[in-house]
């Protein structure tokens, strides 16, 4: 796509205005507290000091709105006492240029590595670089700067404590992910019942495993509705797919046995639907009897036979918990199972050893709690301190996304703030405080917020600057507008940058008014001074561009790797069935699933990037897409009817375990070389099983799925033959004809 249909599609995007759900209880407190600083700032201090409390106090508001898994008073505690940090060293250097400059340069450049933690911490790096930009024109003394500094982070200590003494809806974000999970689970066990190989959406799944992760506080005082649901979600996902697909199982395309599974899931869907909408709203569920009743054993006994009846009482026994859960009826918290071995909401082992998330042991910063089958442990602060600082450590590359956004934003920063200082409008910090709150790491919301800045602030000037030059007001009516349009950011957090900016510029020109500063000064040079701010954050990038089209192709062969690694680990426990299974199969899955959505988000990336060289053709993309799902559902399919431990082994799976291995290493370095892989160890392996004759039911399941395997493989080769510049066979001559293109 070129330049100029991506910045159409872009502006779009970014002038777009979201529909989703508002919070307007968590805004008026917030309100209320930005009300709170300002006035009594205005009352004690002046319009100078209201307008430096009113600020802290709306960071401190939005901190409240980022989406975070910590308590809700920690971000505003945090951006308070950083923010004060950050004021007064502005105000110390703001009268040695160079020095200032050298601070403001420091500041950003660590504003943007804060990236390669997180969105929040990212965001509030960018805040305090912006606040020095802002604070250093208001006081003179010393003494004036640190009691300006006091009251900004007195305002966000005000929000913090707001939240404290008036919460709404505790473990709210908690709650949603959760329910959010379950909600995609039944919505799986629906799409099951037309298509018995729909693909499984696994980002619910990983927003839920990220808001488990909790401290030992949290953890005393989380609701019992939050403890056990997850983990048996988790363990239901490969049931369904086994019951819903006959191709490992042995089922019945129709008749009887699939009308019976077709009844499960339903039931699969009901379920977890109600458990959902009664964790969100934070009360008991209230079950539908007919899916109660679609889960018990017929009365003529079970229809079902083989693998499918045993995926069937597995099902029955997971809702029956899942349903106990949402009522709240499970009181047993010491993990016993029950008399068919399925355990309870702590994650127990079942019959076949699975475990719900006994594999998140081996997560690297995260501890177990013995009686927790889904429980996160966040580790102490000083740990997650040294794992922040390898992290960002490991970013220090110029080839990495967040080192160049960084870089960027350093250099646009300073040569914005020289470009402000030489134009005749005053207020030049604004050019480089626009540009540094357009910026970020991607492409897309870079040009897509420059586009949201712009538009916003033409229109959020208009109005105020209206109102101002009709009504006159005086410093307490612009007070009060000043609070009315930063209550109208907070209430905005969630539906796009365009009217938060709106919001946002309306209350500039309010609280610029309340300090003093007439609108001559204030709505025509910050017009300006936005548009050479924007351009300049876009400039930035396209000079000193992070593409992530380029790295599509690793991103796969990470995927690669990761789906035959998670077979490798299912097809060696029915070599070896043993009380580790579930755990190494879980951290398999874990690591597949980070492959996936890191994959998925790259392409949603690339599909904006004005890069005429993809390194992999949109067919390539779409057939590898298709081919590395059909392995994961094969697999899950094997999950699902895991041996138990003990069990025979089988040594044909030894051989596929090995094999599979294998090819993930050479899968792995053959994408990442432009060379197509091919499968020569797995096909090896599944013809020395030539003769033999299966014996229980998992060695047969396992002899269906190999040549399963193989021809899912064969489709990602013949997918990635398709790729953009064409990629070898590997150990073969290059291809002499043109790559199709899509």
């Amino acid at each position: 796509m070129g330049w100029t249909n991506t910045l159409k599609d872009i502006a779009r995007a970014g002038l777009r205005v979201e529909r989703t759900r508002l919070e307007p209880l968590v805004t008026l407190r917030a309100t209320a507290g930005l009300a709170l600083s300002g006035c009594v700032a205005l009352w004690l201090f002046g319009g100078t000091a209201a307008a430096g409390a009113a600020y802290g106090a709306l960071l401190g508001g939005i901190a409240v709105f980022q989406r975070s898994w910590r308590p809700d008073p920690v971000l505003p505690v945090i951006s308070a006492l950083t923010l004060g940090v950050t004021s007064f060293l502005s105000y110390l250097t703001g009268g040695y240029l160079p020095l200032f400059l050298l601070l403001v340069a420091l500041w950003t450049f660590l504003g943007g590595m804060a990236w390669s933690l997180g969105a929040n911490a990212g965001s509030l790096g960018t805040t305090n670089a912006a606040v020095m930009l802002v604070t250093v024109t208001l006081p003179a003394t010393i003494t004036q700067s640190l009691g300006q500094a006091a009251l900004m982070a007195a305002g966000g200590l005000v929000q913090a404590a707001l939240v404290v003494l008036f919460p709404i809806r505790r473990w709210g974000r908690h709650r949603d992910a959760l329910a959010d999970a379950l909600a995609a689970e039944a919505d799986y066990a629906r799409r099951l019942r037309q298509d018995p190989t729909a693909p499984f959406t696994p980002g619910p799944f990983a927003q839920a495993r990220d808001a488990a992760s909790l401290s030992a506080r949290q953890l005393r005082r989380r609701p019992a509705q939050l403890h056990g649901a997850r983990s048996l979600a988790e363990r239901i996902r490969p049931v369904l797919a086994s019951l819903a697909d006959p191709a490992l199982t042995g089922g019945h395309q129709d008749g009887p046995a699939r009308d019976r599974a077709h009844e499960l899931l339903a039931a699969a869907a009901a379920i977890p639907d109600t458990a959902a909408d009664a964790i969100r709203r934070g009360r008991p569920a209230e079950l539908p009897p007919q899916a109660l009743a679609a889960i018990d054993i017929p009365p003529g006994g079970p229809v079902l036979t083989g693998a499918a009846e045993q995926a069937a009482t597995r099902l029955r026994a997971l809702l029956r918990d899942v349903a106990e859960t949402a009522r709240g009826d499970r009181s047993d918290t010491n993990g016993h199972s029950d008399s068919n071995g399925h355990s309870d909401s702590n994650g127990h082992s079942d019959s076949n050893g699975h475990s719900g998330d006994s594999g998140d042991s081996g997560r690297a910063g995260e501890n177990r709690r013995p009686d927790g089958g889904d429980t996160l442990v966040r580790p102490p602060l000083r740990e997650e301190a040294r794992e922040a600082v390898r992290t960002v450590r490991g970013q220090l590359h110029h080839d990495y996304p967040v080192f160049r956004h960084a870089v960027r934003a350093t250099v646009v920063v300073v040569l914005g703030d020289l470009i402000g200082r030489a134009l005749p409008f005053g207020h030049g910090y604004w050019v480089p405080l626009v540009a540094l709150l357009i910026m970020r790491p991607g492409f897309s919301h870079t040009y897509g917020r420059a586009a949201a800045r712009l538009g916003g602030t033409v229109v959020g000037l208009i109005i105020a600057g209206g109102i101002v030059q009709l009504a006159q007001p005086g410093p307490l009516a612009c007070g009060i507008l000043s609070v009315i349009c930063g209550g109208l950011i907070l209430l905005f957090m969630y539906t796009g940058y365009a009217p938060v900016q709106v919001a946002a510029s309306a209350y500039t020109v309010f609280t610029l008014a309340m300090a003093g500063v007439g609108l001559d000064q204030s709505v025509p040079a910050r017009l300006v001074l936005t548009l050479i701010g924007g351009c300049l954050a876009m400039l930035a990038y396209a000079l000193y561009p992070s593409w992530e089209t380029p790295g599509l192709r690793t991103r796969l062969a990470d995927w690669i790797k990761a789906d035959l690694v998670y077979a490798a680990t299912v097809v060696r426990h029915y070599a070896d069935p043993t009380r580790q299974s579930a755990r190494e199969t879980r951290e398999a899955v874990l690591s597949a699933r980070t492959s996936v959505l890191a994959w998925r988000n790259a392409v949603a990336l690339a599909e904006k990037e004005p890069v005429r060289q993809r390194g992999l053709s949109r067919t390539a993309e779409a057939g590898a897409e298709q081919a590395l799902a059909e392995v994961a559902h094969i697999t899950m399919l094997l999950e699902a009817h895991l041996p138990e431990p003990g069990s025979p082994h089988l040594p044909s799976a030894a051989a596929l375990a090995t094999a599979l291995q294998q090819s993930a290493e050479d899968a792995d370095r053959a994408v990442r070389d432009k060379l197509v892989p091919t499968w020569e160890p797995v096909r090896t392996a599944l013809n020395a099983w030539n003769g033999e004759d299966p014996g229980d039911e998992a060695d047969r399941m396992l002899h269906r799925a190999g040549p399963l395997l193989l021809t899912a493989l064969d489709e990602l080769s013949t997918a990635l033959e398709y790729a953009a510049p064409p990629m070898t066979t590997t150990g073969a001559p290059p291809r002499a004809e043109p790559a199709a293109r899509s």
